[in-house]
């Protein structure tokens, strides 16, 4: 008989977004009046900028000339838009990338999911708790995680990192070894960021373990303070350990058109169990090429769009617009009595709860309320139990409207 892949049967609960989805939904169709604003999911609401319009309406246009039609491209990317990345998002900051460790994909998310591929199933893996569900899911997919403890709601082989307002947000190396480390600052969800001295001790680590950091830096964009690195390739030695993912999801409004990438080092490896080393570039590229049939043409010429000095003017302004909505978010949060963290260095607000408070019942509260979305903390993991999470992505008009709602409500 056919066998199922039982790990799929340790994931305890749906989707977290999926779950705030069927809620609201529910809700709207029992309250067909309210005006319910979402400032939950980190979807972006700003136009994709003309500049990159034009770019991806030049390039339709060339698939319908049989000169400059295109097929299939190079699964892992064409190299115009590589050698932007190298040049601006690399090269520009001190930092030697090659274009044969760019990969171009449809996403952060299928490369946090899919790189773990790589990975034997043995490996100890640590992953910051409260964190982005899907570095959790994926591990638990393919047989890393153990046996779920319902009481403490880990998983037995996970080594949880724990982020809170007790530590400072920073989270400590952990006592014992572990082999692959997810990292993801700013941090999503709780907005708040490492400096470089703290990221360094993270490469130290994996440098003196033999470990793996994979380092999700999708919110780079939003970091304004000198202190906080754009790329941990800033760091020495990171390039002997750290895999990072970029994307163009929240700088350039691609959420909806899908496009990213992903930086493996010639230097980046992992080892066999006679303990010899593999360069995991190589391994990636296979990968990719086998699994993948690359980011489409069309949005690959928008991508490139965004490295234009019109492209980047018009992705700072959206960026800007969606940091004053974190501040709005703030400032009315805390004038409401709550105290807040991060939305500074990127498009998150963090709410700390009033004791005793559960986060999926402020959900509840917020929703019938104030007709407002968040997202509940404990999504992310135990220890976002607490706290609440709430998104700049909104439009201005709504994050006005949604904060002066909680006002009236808490104040």
């Amino acid at each position: 008989m056919i066998r199922v892949n039982e790990n799929f049967l340790q994931i305890q609960q749906s989707y977290l977004f999926g779950t705030i989805i069927k809620k609201v939904d529910e809700y709207a169709k029992e309250n067909p009046d309210a005006k319910v604003i979402k400032l939950g999911v980190g979807d972006v609401t700003r136009p994709i900028p003309q500049v990159i319009l034009d770019a991806m309406h030049k390039a339709v246009e060339e698939m319908g000339d049989a000169k400059t039609f295109k097929g299939y491209g190079p699964e892992i990317g064409y190299d115009f838009l590589k050698e932007k990345i190298k040049e601006y998002d690399y090269k520009r900051s001190g930092i030697d990338i090659d274009i044969s460790e760019i990969f171009i994909s449809d996403g952060i998310n299928s490369d946090c999911g899919n790189i773990v591929d790589l990975f034997a199933q043995e490996n100890r893996v640590a992953i910051a708790d409260p964190v982005y569900p899907v570095y959790l899911d994926t591990n638990v997919m393919s047989g890393r995680s153990g046996d779920y403890d319902k009481e403490t709601g880990k998983y037995k082989d996970i080594v949880y990192l724990s982020v809170t307002a007790e530590n400072g947000f920073i989270p400590e190396l952990p006592k014992e070894k572990v082999d692959m480390i997810y990292l993801c600052y700013p941090n999503n969800p709780t907005g708040t960021t490492l400096t470089k001295s703290q990221l360094k001790e993270w490469v130290d680590y994996a440098r003196e373990n033999k470990s793996i950091i994979l380092f999700d830096a999708a919110y780079e964009a939003f970091v304004s303070d000198e202190d906080v690195p754009h790329s941990i390739y800033e760091i020495e030695g990171a390039k002997e350990v750290a895999i990072e993912f970029k994307s163009y999801s929240k700088t350039a409004g691609f959420t909806g058109l899908r496009c990213a990438y992903t930086i493996v080092p010639k230097e980046v490896k992992a080892y066999t169990k006679e303990g010899e080393p593999v360069y995991l570039n190589k391994l990636w590229d296979r990968r990719q090429c086998t699994k993948f049939n690359g980011a489409s043409y069309v949005i690959q010429r928008g991508a490139e769009a965004t490295y234009t000095e019109e492209g980047r003017k018009q992705i700072l302004e959206n960026i800007k617009y969606y940091k004053e909505n974190c501040a709005i978010i703030k400032r009315g949060l805390e004038e409401a009595g709550f105290t807040v963290y991060g939305g500074v260095n990127s498009p998150y607000v963090w709410l700390k709860l009033p004791d005793g408070e559960k986060s999926w019942d402020f959900f509840d509260k917020l929703l019938k309320k104030a007709n407002v979305v968040g997202t509940p903390g404990v999504g992310f993991g135990p220890s976002g139990e607490g706290y609440f999470r709430l998104t700049g992505f909104g439009t201005k008009e709504n994050t006005v409207e949604a904060v002066e709602r909680i006002k009236k409500i808490w104040n």
